[in-house]
């Protein structure tokens, strides 16, 4: 299916009931299928209801979070998020995300010195978004060398967060190309039709510390270097 009618179906379609739990997330996380009368497939069903609370992020916003990430990479173009909607399933209102088949063999770590343009992006991509929890098999290998991004429920807080794996180009400067990304989403987040979806799912001083964030970004034009601190997220995979 073109990624158009994936996003319609995930907004549109019929759930199942949840095929089974996936066991190594820290929130409950479900497999589902989903139809319409033509079309079907599987996503990733996060529903509010099986957050964990945390101390730092407001409690019930991760599947907001999810949703969010998605609307910014389709913003700034470079499409690495699966198609994601906030909308309610059997268990209520949740995050539904497009199932990625890939080999979980593969992750950040076992793909590394590889695929160096998409991992630049990524890096990026995760200071744009102030990423707390950038673990290595959040990247997932997908047909045609695509690598696609997965699990932003810890993003956007308006305190410095950034935990990653991923410090490859720390002190190197960002690709012009990557900042034309940049003026793209900064023009984005000017416009009433991205403000407002964002609006629904972030509260108004994080999506100012987003456009900060990439204004910073775009007068430095350089990747941060680490630093002091934990800068690292655990376990790393």
């Amino acid at each position: 299916m073109a990624f158009e009618e994936i996003l319609e179906l995930l907004k549109s379609g019929d759930l199942d009931d949840p095929i089974g739990l996936i066991p190594w997330g820290s929130n409950h996380t479900f497999l589902v299928k989903i139809a319409d009368k033509t079309r079907s497939g599987y996503a990733i069903y996060k529903p509010r209801a099986g957050e964990r609370p945390l101390w730092d992020f407001q409690d019930g916003t991760l599947c907001q979070r999810e949703t969010a990430a998605f609307e910014v990479s389709e913003a700034i173009g470079w499409r690495q998020v699966p198609p994601t909607v906030l909308r309610a399933g059997k268990l209520g209102i949740g995050s539904l995300q497009w199932f990625i088949p890939h080999n979980p063999e593969f992750t950040y770590f076992t793909l590394q010195g590889q695929f160096i343009d998409q991992f630049q992006q990524v890096a990026l991509f995760d200071l744009v978004l102030n990423n707390a929890d950038r673990k290595g098999s959040h990247c997932l290998l997908g047909a045609h060398g695509k690598i696609w991004l997965i699990d932003h429920g810890v993003c956007f807080h308006t305190q410095h967060k950034l935990r990653t794996v991923i410090w490859d180009f720390e002190g190197l400067a960002i690709p012009e190309k990557l900042c034309e990304d940049l003026v793209r989403l900064d023009k984005a987040l000017a416009e009433e039709s991205l403000l407002s979806r964002l609006e629904s799912m972030l509260d108004a001083a994080e999506i100012g510390a987003l456009r900060r964030r990439v204004e910073r970004l775009l007068e430095q034009r350089g990747f941060p270097v680490s630093g002091p601190g934990r800068n690292y997220p655990w376990p790393p995979v």
